[in-house]
């Protein structure tokens, strides 16, 4: 079944090379906390808060070995007064076995402040 894999990180400025080593570093690990393989992905949605504009966060997936066919699309969050700051967060749609309760979402860096209840310790 295809459930949503949550994740969030704070960049610590709005450069290129952080926002595609970041987003990298984020798809990566919520794949692997969720044992997903790239063929079970159907699609992944990322968004930036709108003080990033220095490149697109898809780039990064897209130039992951393997990654090439995955669907990827990225987009603005709303402006909100107030919000985290220089945040990228990642929505991928995957075919797991899981539960619902029992899928890993990962928020690091500053990105734990959006979600402690369901931030995972690394």
């Amino acid at each position: 079944m295809i459930r949503g894999l949550r994740g969030a990180i704070t960049i610590e400025s709005d450069k290129p090379e952080l926002v595609w080593d970041e987003t990298a570093r984020l798809v990566r690990e919520v794949v692997a906390a969720n044992n997903v393989e790239i063929d079970d992905i159907a699609s992944i949605l990322i968004s930036t808060t709108p003080d990033i504009t220095s490149a697109f966060p898809a780039r990064a997936v897209r130039l992951m070995d393997g990654w090439q066919y995955v669907p990827v699309m990225c987009t603005h969050e709303m402006d909100v007064p107030e919000a985290l700051p220089l945040c990228i967060r990642v929505l991928i749609h995957a075919n797991v076995e899981v539960a619902q309760k029992d899928v890993k979402h990962l928020y690091l860096n500053d990105a734990v402040k959006l979600r402690p209840d369901l931030a995972q310790a690394k």
